[in-house]
């Protein structure tokens, strides 16, 4: 079969396409790039809390050592922003996690990335793809074979990350705040570390190991953390909590009554600490789905702001070439400066927790103040299910311009930097874009507080199935 990577790596369902054969294909392909960038290739590799994580992990180190690729390796579960520190902190050419992510527990996958930290560039996958044989033999070799002859070499990297948020961060007032925090880990990689780190503010739920993830997808929504918000909104004690995906690299956040906390806010949160608070300056880069209230903060503080296509790897390759100060996408990836230039859904939420320790404020205090310079909103998306023929109909009306309202909302302009988004009256707005996956219709909206997003999404809704 053909193996194609998509925005993020190659994620297929397990035993179906995802085997130890197709690994084995694609971890030899990894080996043959690096070595015709290095002489000396290297690469760190780790596993999420997905079934057989190990098995195609150690099937990924055989072929890669086979080939002469020195690998540094994760015993245990290991969050995506751990391989891409590393990739930093040991120098190496790239760097390999087999995680599906945020996908349902029935896929797995295989993550490039790149030596700088961050997302490997389409460019480099394209390399990557080019080179995957028909078929790669899986070395009978043992691993510690390979470690005696010095091609495997096992790296604590929990304890590396551990490390580095201690020296970024002010652990002591966080720890001393008095604060306790609310954490679902969704049964993902987030778990050990985020534990580790607070060991005594901390209220959590799902850190054990479950490679099926309960049955549920570990994405981080409201929708799929109702068990969290009701376990936030019973207690007298949880200040703040948040959620991370399957591999950590994202994140969802909620208040102390409960209520989500979306990623606009959030990035909207980071600005305004590391901007007002800490003085820091530099470029905000945002995917074309996030909030135009990130703009109008940009104005206000007198920071430069992007706006690009969906996907991280975009605000990624801004990251590596300009000085960037916050990242993000409405999916919850969002990285900042200081850190390395990747999604890090733990990273996120400990500046928050920081912020809210120095100031002594909760986190809805300090939303207010977001809304005392970019006024109040509400955000939310619905994913439409639909047939692909009526998917392609949506997609032909927006492309032909025949959406000239949407019941009794008049469309003022549109923006199609990737799909299409219509600003109306009132600040609010709504965006249409097709997953380039499933046969599912996005429709994002953004309006004054929650009742009015809920009415305009359901007009849209109801407009675009007409």
């Amino acid at each position: 079969m053909q193996i194609k990577f998509g925005t993020d790596g190659w994620r297929a369902i397990i035993a179906q396409e995802f085997t130890t054969d197709n690994v084995a294909r694609v971890a030899k392909a990894t080996a043959l790039w690096v070595k015709s960038t290095s002489a000396t290739p290297s690469i760190a590799i780790g596993h999420d809390c997905r079934f057989a994580g190990p098995l195609f992990t150690e099937v990924s180190i055989k072929v890669l050592c086979n080939e002469g690729v020195k690998v540094y390796a994760h015993k245990g579960i290991c969050a995506t922003p751990m391989i891409s520190l590393a990739c930093v902190k040991l120098n190496t050419s790239a760097g390999v996690v087999i995680t599906a992510s945020h996908n349902p527990p029935s896929y797995n996958g295989f993550k490039l990335k790149s030596n700088f930290g961050g997302p490997s560039t389409p460019a480099e996958i394209a390399k990557v793809e080019a080179l995957i044989p028909e078929h790669a033999d899986i070395p009978s070799t043992s691993l510690a074979a390979f470690e005696a002859q010095g091609l495997l070499e096992y790296v604590d990297l929990e304890t590396m990350y551990f490390n580095h948020v201690e020296a970024s961060f002010d652990m002591n007032a966080i720890r001393n705040s008095g604060m306790i925090f609310g954490y679902d880990a969704m049964y993902g990689a987030g778990q050990k570390i985020t534990r580790r780190l607070l060991p005594s503010n901390l209220v959590y739920l799902h850190c054990e190991e479950n490679p099926g993830f309960n049955g549920q997808a570990p994405e981080p929504l409201h929708k799929n953390l109702l068990e969290f918000s009701n376990l936030i909104k019973n207690s007298t004690d949880i200040e703040f909590g948040f959620a991370n995906d399957g591999d950590a690299d994202r994140i969802g956040c909620y208040d102390n009554e409960g209520n989500f906390i979306d990623s606009h806010h959030v990035i909207l949160l980071l600005i305004h600490y590391l901007h007002k608070y800490k003085g820091l300056t530099g470029k905000v880069a945002i995917s074309f789905t996030v909030s135009d209230k990130i703009k109008i903060m940009c104005d206000a503080y007198g920071l430069p702001c992007e706006v690009t296509p969906v996907g991280f790897k975009y605000v990624c390759e801004i990251m590596i070439n300009e000085d960037v100060l916050v990242g993000g996408e409405e999916s919850g990836g969002i990285a900042i400066k200081g850190h390395i230039p990747e999604r890090d859904g733990v990273w996120m939420a400990l500046v928050l927790m920081e912020f809210m320790a120095k100031t002594g404020k909760t986190i809805k205090e300090l939303i207010a103040e977001v809304y005392a310079v970019v006024g109040t909103f509400d955000y939310d998306r619905y994913d439409l299910h639909i047939s692909e023929e009526i998917k392609q109909k949506v997609i032909a009306k927006c492309k032909n311009d025949e959406y000239k309202s949407f019941g009794k909302y008049t469309i003022e302009r549109k923006e199609d930097i990737d799909g299409w988004k219509y600003f109306l009256p009132d600040g609010a707005w709504v965006m249409i874009r097709a997953s380039g996956t499933e046969p599912v219709l996005r429709v994002y909206g953004q309006a004054k507080d929650r009742a009015a997003v809920i009415e305009l999404l359901d007009t849209v809704k109801a407009v675009l199935l007409s």
